[in-house]
């Protein structure tokens, strides 16, 4: 229904981001809310798909087109919801995601929440020589700010993404070790000690 929307990032939160256009709030939930985080009073375009259940109408956001057709193909496969989807979006880049399908890494996807020995399997056969990479290098969000903050807000923006609490201090004490310069950057390194 809506290709994207254009306005302002009024605000970031672990679970959505809030687009402003047309003196409307809209509610986009977004893999990685903090990615945006530096966006913040700024204008941005935002790919949208709507998803319409019997008791929910949720707007879906993604950075660019390759994001949001991952989005839409994986939500072809079976078992695969939208929470699903997202928090395999979340983990890097489109590119990324579909090199761990074309090389048949199911110990990748079974990593996330709700994905299983079965449902990897079935992303994996479903997708695979599908999908088109491309090409185009991840991109990188520094920030200054509280290094305390930006762990705690990504194991929030972790749980939001169906992470259970015994995961998140299991890997707690290894954000601390790392290098880390804003809530995009833990959350990125968080999802790569969660699918080791």
């Amino acid at each position: 229904m809506y290709q994207y929307i254009k306005g302002a990032l009024k605000e970031v939160t672990p679970l959505y981001i809030i687009v402003e256009t047309g003196g409307i709030g809209y509610i986009v939930h977004v893999p990685n809310p903090f990615r945006f985080e530096s966006m913040t009073g700024s204008e941005l375009t935002i790919f949208t798909e709507l998803i319409v259940r019997e008791d929910s109408h949720t707007l879906y956001g993604f950075k660019d087109m390759p994001e949001k057709e991952l989005f839409q193909s994986l939500l072809k496969v079976t078992g695969i919801g939208p929470k699903s989807a997202m928090a395999i979006l979340a983990t890097s880049t489109p590119d990324g995601v579909i090199s761990a399908i074309e090389n048949e890494n199911y110990a990748f996807m079974q990593k996330f929440p709700g994905v299983g020995k079965k449902t990897a399997s079935q992303i994996i056969l479903d997708l695979k020589g599908r999908l088109t990479q491309s090409g185009d290098p991840p991109q990188a969000v520094t920030e200054s700010g509280n290094y305390e903050h930006f762990i705690s807000e990504a194991l929030l923006a972790l749980e939001a993404l169906g992470y259970s609490k015994r995961e998140l201090t299991r890997i707690e004490k290894h954000l601390e070790t790392v290098e880390i310069n804003s809530v995009d950057e833990a959350v990125k390194a968080g999802l790569k000690f969660l699918v080791q």
